[in-house]
């Protein structure tokens, strides 16, 4: 060993022994599948009255159960019009929640199964183990594809966020509860995996698409290099690439990130829009009004409104400094613009921070609240905590957002364990405990790099990564 290399490992020894495993996120503990335990009091009162609220029994299906999370307060009224119910979108979020709550509800297993099997009474047409991304009330049955109040439904396909979440919710089913049973989640997840990379992962750019329908897009098509950025969920990449064996999700991880950096590098807010479209040049832009879903489809809207969370969690799990620079931003930009009061929070934004309405929205707020948690701003934390706990009971969009906010705040967003074979130390995942390890350990702690795999690195085995590990890896490496 090279004498400057034992140099190094002796400073970040001697002044990171006790550091915290989570870049800005300093007395965090680094979440796993068993962290139920640490949810609070809130959300768990919070919880049980979402569940009331929006949960609800597919009551057109016999033999079996299927469940799935209402969002509209709309019924079929008897006059031949089907009315939407639900989406795919909704059936993740629900699933997610369920696995979360695991210890809290012993009833949990029971919805998430329920909603297992309302997702396979829905696949879409084009990927078989995807789901189809919207069910309607038709007065008899819960049917798919149906247009304009269609009483027989139509063709269906997916969308990418509600298979992504469905998928990850599987993955932690098979570690809460075990894959030996009626369903083998484990079993399911793959073939998820396998169909969400297949359909929803655009081959030439390494990139997720909008839903597997893309799949059949010409590449001269707007839509075939198009994102949306509520899809750039980039804590659960890693985690498929692990379970799947396929590499491909670590390009999808590195080209998200290029997206998300480029795309912001020239403003100074942080914001995304909804939607982006790939340029010939392989640059993106802003999407024109109404290319899919409405006229702010260019702007930070109601898709967009997630990714102050969903790019954020990245960071609460060590995985990515782009992450906590992604979260320093858009935090720093918001406090700034409402002078520090959560609720001059506005629903929608152009990209330069102008605000959009004249009103705040709880799906705007309670993301805030996962991207202050990894900065060191605390007093704006506890006050985007407080004003999401008091917020008046919302709509389905709104108290589902928060209450998803609220469990990753509270450090109880479960991580999938991968590999049956975990080498403790392996932090490259390479298979081998090796210098190459402790290089990789040593560039983390430095924050100048991540780990391949953070569930070896904790070898205190007190789910935290810290220096404390570092030390027991270089006694195992012999390393003085």
């Amino acid at each position: 060993m090279m004498k400057g290399m034992k140099r190094i490992f002796a400073v970040v020894t001697a002044g990171m022994l006790y550091a915290a495993a989570l870049p800005g996120c300093a007395e965090e503990a680094r979440p796993k599948a068993d962290s139920g335990s640490t949810v609070s009091t809130e959300t768990v009162e919070f919880y049980e009255t979402w569940k009331q609220t929006y949960v609800t029994k597919d009551p057109y299906v016999t033999g079996e159960t299927q469940y799935y999370v209402r969002y509209t307060e709309d019924s079929y009224a008897g006059d031949s019009v089907s009315v939407p119910v639900t989406v795919s979108e909704a059936h993740g979020y629900g699933m997610l929640i369920f696995a979360c709550l695991a210890e809290q509800d012993a009833a949990a297993k029971t919805y998430f199964d329920g909603m297992y099997r309302f997702y396979q009474a829905h696949p879409s047409d084009i990927g078989p183990h995807l789901m189809s991304w919207q069910q309607s009330d038709n007065g008899s049955a819960m049917i798919d594809g149906a247009e304009n109040g269609s009483m027989t439904g139509g063709p269906c396909d997916s969308a990418t966020d509600g298979d992504m979440d469905i998928a990850y919710a599987l993955l932690l089913a098979d570690q809460i509860w075990g894959s030996d049973g009626e369903i083998d989640y484990l079993g399911a997840a793959k073939d998820m995996l396998a169909d969400i990379m297949q359909y929803e992962v655009n081959a030439e750019y390494g990139t997720l698409t909008l839903g597997d329908w893309v799949s059949e897009c010409e590449p001269t098509e707007s839509y075939y290099g198009a994102v949306r950025t509520s899809d750039f969920i980039v804590q659960y990449l890693p985690v498929f690439a692990a379970v799947s064996g396929d590499e491909n999700w670590n390009r999808v991880y590195e080209n998200t990130y290029q997206i998300i950096a480029d795309a912001t590098a020239e403003q100074e807010t942080g914001l995304l829009p909804d939607f982006l479209v790939r340029r010939a040049d392989g640059s993106y832009a802003p999407a024109e009004a109404d290319f899919l879903e409405g006229v702010d489809d260019g702007h930070y809207s109601y898709n967009s409104c997630r990714t102050p969370w969903r790019i954020s969690m990245d960071d609460l799990f060590g995985n990515s400094s782009q992450a906590k620079t992604f979260a320093e931003k858009i935090t720093r930009f918001m406090q700034e613009k409402t002078g520090g009061d959560p609720e001059q929070i506005m629903a929608g934004y152009d990209l330069a921070g102008n605000a959009l309405e004249d009103y705040s929205d709880l799906c705007f707020l309670a993301p805030f609240l996962v991207a202050a948690k990894c900065t060191d701003q605390q007093e704006w934390h506890e006050a985007l905590r407080r004003a999401v706990l008091e917020y008046e009971p919302d709509v389905y969009y709104g108290d589902t957002i928060k209450l998803l906010c609220l469990l990753a705040d509270d450090g109880a967003w479960p991580v999938p364990q991968t590999g049956e074979t975990a080498v403790s130390g392996d932090v490259n995942g390479d298979g081998a405990r090796t210098l190459a390890d402790a290089v990789m350990f040593q560039k983390y702690l430095l924050r100048a790099g991540t780990l391949t795999c953070w569930e070896n690195a904790d070898l205190l085995a007190d789910r935290q990564v810290n220096g404390v590990d570092f030390t027991l890896l270089r006694q195992l490496l012999r390393i003085k």
